[in-house]
């Protein structure tokens, strides 16, 4: 184990009860490499439901908030503050605003070209020299095109030099003075990596990671099991707010552990030292653990994407269950007149990184009858009579608008299977090995194969087949637009001939 890593080892118990306070950075070791004393800590077999570590994505976002504002009012504050003192008045507006002009063009020059060029990055948050020199240069770019915009339109005489030149080089000194202050209290806050990596020692090669939570497969029960979901799940657990997740098995299960890790929706990596060796590209080398990675998967979506597509979700679940209370309302009384038996039929289904959630429909089959084991057919003698009706018009599926205020689910994704769900003969991940990838993204209320009428009893391979092929595309070519266009498209198909 590397003499200059600082290893704190966490009881069990403190994991449940963590809060946001400023924490050193946390590492998880199990196994005969620990001391006698600490080996107690092998107690701890499984992952909190919050898992091991609190999510730092929202943290991230609100230090590029913070460090977003700052160069606003830095910017601002500069020319205003060159401004006066060089005209040497606060009452004459007009000549404020003319040495202010400047300031007002550089502003939106500077943040478009910042937000494109790393300056708000992962990696802009700890290290305040690269996050620096990004500033500036965006700084010095938005100078120059406010020079050569001034000269195009003839505008320069409008332009105080004084103010201009000071003004820069104030906002330059200010950015870099504010990005040393800020990382010193992020570090102090995070830790020294704003990311939260996972090793799992699966039997392959033992190293130490800096920074990282570490833990034995073996002793937690992890395994790369795509026929077991509730494997899958406990595995989940432990992902669950993970950034990036590392993987160090044995060769022969190294395609297993890349087949689970594609699923999960995580950065994920198995470790391969023989890329090390030969000095193979596309590989992420680890140089502080002295160790190289065969990179397998990724998250799906960046930080913006998938703020806005849970924007965009919140937005029109909430409007969608406003103006669809009556027919909700009138479907729950219809449902309990017909046999007085519960309005909501809730069935645990794989989400989002292959973990389980309760998904929420009305109930349309009589009670004891939905297990998922067998699809519903045209003539399937389950379904109630207002069961039939709600099915054929998709209102059944309504309920789940509270799964995607509640965040189990999306508006637009790959539809939530059953487990028990089967396709011919096979249960579903038989049928396809890429199967497990689609839970890369949230699930949703509708999706890419819903539209292109992949919809109702899958009596054949084929058919999964085809939905599946539908599910990859949307998750690989996710766009906020293709979201909107699949909801006015779900318009069309929400009577249909396949739902029995």
């Amino acid at each position: 184990m590397a003499e200059n890593v600082n290893l704190r080892i966490v009881e069990p118990e403190s994991l449940d009860g963590r809060t946001d306070e400023a924490v050193e950075p946390l590492f998880f070791l199990f196994g005969d490499d620990i001391s006698e004393e600490n080996a107690r800590d092998q107690r701890f077999s499984r992952a909190p439901e919050n898992g091991l570590a609190r999510s730092l994505a929202t943290l991230r976002l609100r230090a590029y908030l913070a460090l977003l504002l700052g160069d606003v009012v830095i910017i601002l504050g500069s020319f205003y503050a060159v401004s006066v003192s060089f005209f040497g008045t606060l009452t004459n507006i007009a000549r404020l605003e003319s040495g202010m002009l400047s300031a007002y063009v550089i502003l939106p020059l500077y943040l478009t070209i910042a937000l494109y060029n790393g300056t708000y990055s992962r990696r802009s948050l700890t290290d305040w020299q690269f996050t620096s020199f990004k500033a500036i240069m965006a700084l010095a770019l938005s100078a120059a095109l406010l020079n050569l915009l001034a000269f195009f339109v003839k505008s320069n005489a409008d332009l105080s030099r004084f103010v201009f030149v000071t003004g820069i080089a104030m906002t330059g000194l200010g950015i870099v003075v504010m990005r040393v202050t800020a990382a010193k209290l992020i570090v102090r806050h995070f830790g020294p990596s704003p990311i939260n990596k996972l090793v799992i020692h699966a039997g392959g090669p033992q190293f130490t990671l800096p920074h990282a939570y570490h833990i034995r497969a073996e002793q937690h029960g992890l395994a790369p099991d795509m026929e077991d979901p509730i494997t899958l799940d406990r595995l989940s657990k432990y992902l669950r707010n993970m950034d990036e997740v590392i993987v160090s098995c044995e060769e022969g299960q190294r395609a297993a552990w890349s087949e689970v890790l594609k699923g999960t929706g995580v950065h994920g990596e198995v470790v391969h030292l023989l890329s090390r060796e030969i000095g193979a590209l596309g590989v992420v080398h680890h140089d502080d653990a002295g160790i190289s990675a065969l990179k397998v998967s990724a998250g799906q979506l960046g930080m913006r994407a998938r703020a806005a597509k849970r924007l965009f979700d919140l937005a029109v679940s909430g409007a969608a269950l406003v103006l669809l209370a009556p027919v909700m309302l009138l479907t729950a009384l219809f449902i309990k007149l017909e046999d007085g038996g519960p309005v909501f039929f809730i069935q645990r289904r794989m989400g989002r990184g292959n973990e389980f959630f309760n998904i929420l429909k009305f109930r349309s089959m009589r009670i004891g009858d939905a297990d998922g084991n067998r699809s519903a057919s045209k003539e399937d003698e389950r379904v109630t009579r207002i069961g039939r009706f709600i099915r054929k018009t998709s209102i059944d599926e309504l309920p789940q608008l509270l799964n995607v205020l509640r965040g189990d689910m999306s508006i637009v994704g790959p539809r939530p299977h059953a487990l028990g769900s089967r396709a011919g003969n096979k249960l579903f991940w038989q049928v396809e090995r890429r199967y497990w990838q689609r839970h890369g993204l949230r699930p949703g209320i509708t999706g890419l194969a819903q539209v292109r009428g992949h919809r109702g009893a899958t009596d054949t391979e084929e058919h999964l087949s085809d939905r599946l092929l539908s599910d990859l595309e949307y998750i690989h070519g996710w766009s906020l637009w293709h979201d909107i266009a699949i909801v006015f498209a779900t318009a069309r198909v929400l009577i249909h001939d396949r739902a029995f």
